[in-house]
Formats: C-alpha cells, structure tokens, sequence
C-alpha cells in the first residue's frame, strides 16, 4: 500500500464538452489537497496549453516505447491520439496529494484492474444531448469533423456508465460541482480538506 493510502484517486469521465476538464479544475482550485494527473499524449498542443501542465505532449514512437515497457496505469487511443497516466508520477504523487484523473471509460477500466488504488469512479453526463453539441461548437477547440466525431461517440460513452460509482448530471456548474464534492467527501477516510 501505498504511504498515502488514505488519498484518493478520483476519476471523473464523460463524453466530450459535457464539462469534466472545467470541474477538475475547479477542484484544484479550490482543495489545495488534489492534484491533476497530467497525462502523456501524441494529440498536438493548442495554443492555451502548456506542456507539463495540460499534457505531457510526446511524439508516436516516444508513447509506445512507454507502452511496451509497461509504464503506464492506463492509455487509450482517442480520436486518432494517444492519452495515457504514467506510473511513477502517480505513485509519487498519492503519498502527499489526492488524485484527479480526466481520463475515458477506457482509461477507467484499466485503472480498475489495479486494486492497490483507492478509486472513485464519477461519471458526468449532460441532461441533453443536443446541449452537448452546442457546447462543443461553442468552446471553439475543434473542427467542424472533430466536433461530428466528438458528438458522435456520445453514445458509445455512455454505455460504459454502470463500470462507475456514481452518475452525475451536469445540468449546472455549481450543483454539479457541489454534488461531485459531496461525493469525495463522504469517501474520504480521514475527511480534511484544505480549502485555499
């Protein structure tokens, strides 16, 4: 077990535009206890990002020489790019921080497999689908086709709900974010939260 075995590991996951980024870090934030994972991928960098604090950004072949020594807890392939959660920088972190995961039911079924991990798996849906599109057009991230894409694996994600702990509708920021704080609350052992 790990020295921190009583820090968290929270998953949150959704389908895209549904709000999981925003409310990570609204977490953060405000708990000076949880640290983001930072993930690996090959998906380029945008121009509000910074490598090492959005992403750990690396080149094809840099990921799967990862892959094939078995450095990561999870990674997936998501529209054409690799994501994936490093083991040494979780390990490291969780002795002195609680956990926030943004990663996809594919991440969080791998993760799963490690029982060493003091998991909670929340799952964000938005109360409509249509308001998820307009979202995604309206953020301004990505193309017109990764939009499409973005929407159309909607269903696909949420067929995965029942692999999670709890389901959230993010119908409001704020409620959601309450309810999502709620949750980490009530399944911390040792429930101290240092607010900033």
């Amino acid at each position: 077990m790990f020295a921190g075995e009583n820090n968290l590991l929270v998953i949150l996951s959704s389908p895209s535009g549904v709000g999981k980024t925003t409310i990570t870090k609204k977490i953060q934030q405000k708990y000076s206890a949880f640290k983001i994972s930072v993930s690996h991928t090959t998906r380029k960098m945008r121009s509000n990002e910074v490598d090492g604090i959005d992403y750990h950004f690396v080149n094809t072949n840099e990921f799967e020489k990862l892959i094939k020594e078995k450095k990561f807890y999870e990674h997936a392939r998501i529209f054409g790019n690799y994501y994936g959660t490093l083991k040494k920088n979780i390990d490291k972190d969780v002795e002195k921080n609680d956990i926030l995961f943004d990663i996809d039911w594919q991440g969080t079924k791998q993760l799963s497999k490690h029982k060493n991990l003091n998991l909670i798996k929340i799952f964000l849906i938005a109360s409509d689908k249509n308001e998820l599109k307009a979202r995604l057009i309206k953020r301004n991230q990505n193309t017109k086709r990764e939009v499409d894409l973005r929407f159309d694996s909607f269903d696909e994600d949420v067929k995965y709900w029942r692999d999670y702990d709890y389901i959230v509708i993010n119908k409001n920021l704020d409620n959601c974010f309450n309810q999502i704080m709620k949750i980490i609350k009530d399944n911390k052992k040792t429930n101290i939260f240092r607010s900033i």
